[in-house]
């Protein structure tokens, strides 16, 4: 990438890991996460997987910068961004999805993903070409001058991903992205998962409920229950752990074939 794509003085850099280190998190009494470690490599899309509650959120919260750890730490290439601002991450590479869409209602959906691409310093016709090239990836150039309040469910959680796209990460945490779409719906959006992975070679944190997109485009699954790590694994050996069938997936969702 040409160093003037993201604007001069800008902090990111071409890192290979993203990892917390025996993170905590407590609030007034109550352990949110206890002594939990997960390493997420780039061209990899890890699963992160729990019943409700059991402290995924807070986790990726923690590794992006919206909260800090009672202990542990966070490191992006090798580098301890513990302390970052998530604006700071941001600009290093470091971004996420959420649970509810961010996107400026009032634009239209071109303008939105421009604004973001903007926002990591690209330059206005560079942004144009980011947001241009997304839209086509995700299907959504023919809704590009359509205000992005008007949008139907699953289109609104694609324009989330070309929104964190145009920013060119390294990472991206997705929180729930998959909420709310009909199953019909489910196997085009993971489509667009492999392609953060493939097409644009960025480590993909992925948390969400559905089995059936979890287990068919993860690489590998890390298991939260209670705030700890009960598993970590390829998707076949946590589908067959008991441990975690009885924490969370219930047999039926053991026994689902892959996506």
């Amino acid at each position: 990438m040409p160093p003037t794509a993201l604007g001069e003085g800008t902090e990111r850099r071409p890192g290979e890991t993203l990892r917390a280190s025996s993170v905590s998190r407590s609030y007034e009494g109550v352990q949110a996460l206890q002594d939990v470690t997960l390493e997420l490599r780039r061209h990899e899309v890890v699963g992160l997987i729990g019943p409700n509650g059991a402290g995924k959120s807070t986790l990726v919260n923690v590794m992006t910068g919206f909260d800090f750890p009672s202990s542990g730490t966070v490191e992006l290439a090798g580098r301890e961004i513990t302390g970052w601002s998530s604006h700071r991450r941001a600009r290093a590479g470091l971004t996420r999805t959420f649970q509810h869409s961010r996107s400026f209602a009032g634009l239209p959906v071109r303008e939105n993903v421009e604004v973001a691409a903007l926002g990591v310093g690209a330059g206005p016709r560079e942004a144009r070409r980011r947001a241009d090239g997304l839209l086509d990836l995700l299907g959504l150039s023919a809704k590009a001058d359509v205000r992005a309040d008007t949008l139907a469910h699953g289109d609104e959680r694609r324009l989330g991903v070309a929104r964190v796209l145009a920013t060119e990460p390294s990472f991206v945490l997705m929180d729930e992205p998959a909420a709310g779409l009909s199953e019909a719906e489910v196997p085009d959006f993971a489509e667009v998962v492999r392609s953060v992975r493939d097409d644009h070679r960025a480590g993909v944190l992925l948390i969400d409920h559905n089995m059936a997109l979890v287990m068919g485009v993860c690489d590998r699954i890390h298991v939260l229950d209670q705030g700890r790590t009960l598993a970590a694994g390829r998707p076949d050996e946590i589908r067959g752990n008991l441990d975690v069938a009885a924490a969370y997936l219930g047999e039926t969702a053991v026994a689902a074939p892959d996506a």
